[in-house]
């Protein structure tokens, strides 16, 4: 009889962590927006239910690969007027860790000529196609532009299944650690490197901890690529992760041409090998 109360009690105790998986999973996903202590939260139905929610078309969509039709919001009227000259950068965060640090002012090109940021949002009545390689869409919240050429917006600035928007301080004001030796020249390629380090890498990876992301590895500690690895060796798992090496888990992206170009990549492993040296 004791035996016969232990397994009815484990099958209860099944059947109700189920239960409570299966509400988790119905409840709506939630947007957080922090601007300094004025924090908003809208779920997916009170964004596609705003009176600027509009229906965009995004050619050649960054994480699709083609042309996608988007409902979506204007990002720069999710900030509202509360971002004049209080901060400079958008920390814009992913379910999953991703975390892309947006240039304010790169989003307010929009208004004058540049690249259009939108937030799109996935209507659960009219699901996006799931990804390439994956089993679930960008949704239900995915940052999109429109003239990405405009601004000169990477790949990695496309983050999707957004969960945060937060208003903080420039990477470099922030993780001084990050930053190259002020006695380098104005036109030293690891200057450059670094800017592309903080669009292209800084999502996912830190360097000598600088950074909110732990997708991938720290870049910078306790050693660099570049004292591990050969040239030829980093440069090939940058372009195409999978040809060089494989690992559980394994997210990282091919960077192709149209992604890094070759002087970019160029003032990367600049970067990398004089961090190595800091």
């Amino acid at each position: 009889m004791r035996y016969a109360l232990t397994v009815w009690t484990l099958l209860l105790l099944l059947m109700m962590m189920s239960a409570a998986s299966s509400a988790a999973e119905r409840l709506p996903a939630t947007l957080s927006v922090t601007l300094g202590d004025s924090v908003q939260r809208y779920t997916v139905d009170e964004l596609l239910a705003r009176h600027d929610a509009t229906s965009i078309t995004v050619p050649d969509d960054v994480s699709y690969g083609r042309t996608m039709l988007y409902r979506a919001v204007p990002f720069l009227a999710l900030l509202g007027d509360s971002a004049a000259g209080k901060f400079d950068t958008l920390e814009v965060k992913a379910s999953d860790g991703f975390a892309s640090q947006l240039p304010l002012e790169l989003v307010r090109k929009g208004a004058a000529g540049g690249s259009v940021a939108w937030l799109a949002v996935e209507d659960p009545r009219e699901p996006w196609p799931d990804l390439p390689s994956k089993q679930t869409s960008a949704g239900p919240l995915y940052l999109v532009w429109q003239y990405p050429e405009r601004s000169g917006i990477g790949s990695e600035q496309w983050p999707y299944a957004v969960a945060s928007i937060t208003a903080v301080a420039s990477p470099a004001l922030r993780w001084p650690q990050m930053t190259v030796a002020e006695t380098l020249p104005a036109d030293a390629l690891a200057r450059h490197g670094q800017k592309v380090f903080t669009v292209q890498c800084m999502p996912c990876h830190r360097m000598k901890g600088a950074g909110v992301s732990d997708v991938g590895p720290d870049l910078g500690a306790p050693m660099s690529p570049t004292q591990y690895l050969t040239p030829l060796g980093l440069r090939a798992l940058i372009r195409d992760p999978i040809a060089v090496r494989t690992w559980p888990d394994q997210r990282m992206p091919a960077f192709n041409e149209s992604k890094l170009s070759d002087a970019d990549l160029d003032a990367l492993i600049a970067y990398l090998g004089h961090m190595a040296e800091r």
